[in-house]
């Protein structure tokens, strides 16, 4: 990334000159890198500036557009355990927010209802916080512009089976978009066997740079569908995103993408041995459980409940602070309640409930020495 903020400081969408053509071949090829890593052409794939951005950008892009250009419907889905980009979007849209500090987290509404014009319903999951296939076939109408599904939970690592998701979706006339965020990189995706219209995803998921993200969106033989813009500005990014693009960053996130691809077989295997060793290890405390699909999981993300009675989250991970960054949740819904854990009936342990991550840069030592520090807690 350093020399595309010292020497080569070019506008890739300007012309003709050295440096705006050497920008502007940087940021193909790093497209050319983030398509590759998940079964996209490079012209599906749009750089945005994180997954929130791209969430935003699809499910308000194409509700709108569906509504007042192809007079499609109004409808929306998506569940109650989505990321906070997501559920704020549909909030928003559905007349119940109109900024992330005004958002609600229990869905019931405690402001006026305005009306945008739309009609948005929270589907509710299972005890793993997966979404039902005879739930959502249930909940499509005629009127459905667009379903929203997270594809692995960012609390408590669950994994969607987005294939027979997207199958209905299709079957019944819509299409759906899936927050990707927590598996690019992670586990093998591909997006044309998923069948999913919509990814969202970021590249510090993956150890590249924050602040760098990308949207994809399936194309056909006439290019990729249209949708309303939701940043206006430019032609940047085929009319879809103005903005000057941030090249240094896009840089960083091909070249993650380019060592994810290169790596996966050893961080495949490191992570699962490391998440088998973590799973062996905290059965063997009899106070802690583990939330999420025991078996359809991201390795790697750990959501446990540590059932004892005098046990506070906050005041046991500052007392860690120094030594692990473990959290209460996701890092998006600091300090509230989670609004995971109230859809899988958990609602009353929030206090009780501990987020631990592990990647290929962790090793056995560190989750020795973390599970010895909650075997004595």
């Amino acid at each position: 990334m350093i020399p595309y903020l010292t020497e080569e400081y070019g506008n890739p969408s300007s012309k003709y000159y050295k440096l705006a053509v050497n920008a502007k071949d940087a940021v193909e090829s790093a497209r050319e890198q983030v398509a590759k890593l998940i079964g996209a052409t490079p012209e599906e794939v749009i750089f945005t500036s994180g997954a929130t951005e791209s969430t935003n950008m699809i499910i308000k892009g194409v509700s709108d557009y569906k509504k007042y250009y192809e007079n499609k419907g109004n409808h929306i889905l998506t569940t109650t355990v989505e990321h906070e980009a997501t559920l704020n979007t549909c909030k928003f849209l559905n007349g119940d927010v109109y900024s992330n500090d005004d958002a609600v987290f229990t869905f019931g509404r405690s402001n006026p209802k305005v009306d945008r014009g739309f009609e948005v319903d929270f589907l509710g999951v299972n005890e793993y916080g997966q979404l039902c296939a005879e739930t959502l076939e249930n909940a499509i109408r005629p009127t459905t512009s667009i379903v929203s599904v997270i594809w692995a939970n960012n609390e408590i690592g669950s994994i969607n089976d987005i294939k027979a998701l997207a199958e209905i979706c299709h079957r019944k006339g819509t299409v759906i978009h899936t927050d990707a965020t927590q598996i690019v990189g992670k586990l093998s995706i591909d997006v044309k066997d998923a069948g999913v219209d919509f990814v969202s995803m970021s590249a510090h998921k993956l150890h590249g740079p924050k602040g760098i993200g990308a949207a994809y969106i399936k194309g056909d033989d006439y290019g990729l569908p249209p949708f309303s813009a939701f940043m206006h500005g430019g032609k940047q990014e085929n009319g879809m995103r103005g903005s000057t693009l941030s090249v240094h960053n896009i840089v960083g996130f091909g070249k993650a993408a380019e060592i994810a691809i290169r790596d996966k077989e050893i961080r495949h295997k490191k992570m699962s041995d490391l998440d088998t060793m973590c799973l062996s290890l905290l059965k063997g405390i009899e106070y802690i459980g583990l939330l999420g699909d025991p078996q359809k999981r991201l390795p790697g993300v750990f959501s446990i409940i540590v059932n004892k009675e005098d046990f506070n989250n906050e005041r046991f991970i500052k007392k860690i602070s120094d030594e692990y960054a473990v959290s209460t949740g996701s890092a998006c819904t600091a300090g509230q309640p989670s609004h995971v854990l109230q859809a899988i009936g958990k609602g009353d342990m929030t206090s009780k409930v501990l987020r631990v991550s592990i990647s290929d840069n962790t090793n056995p030592e560190d989750v020795e020495k973390l599970i010895s520090t909650l075997s004595k807690i």
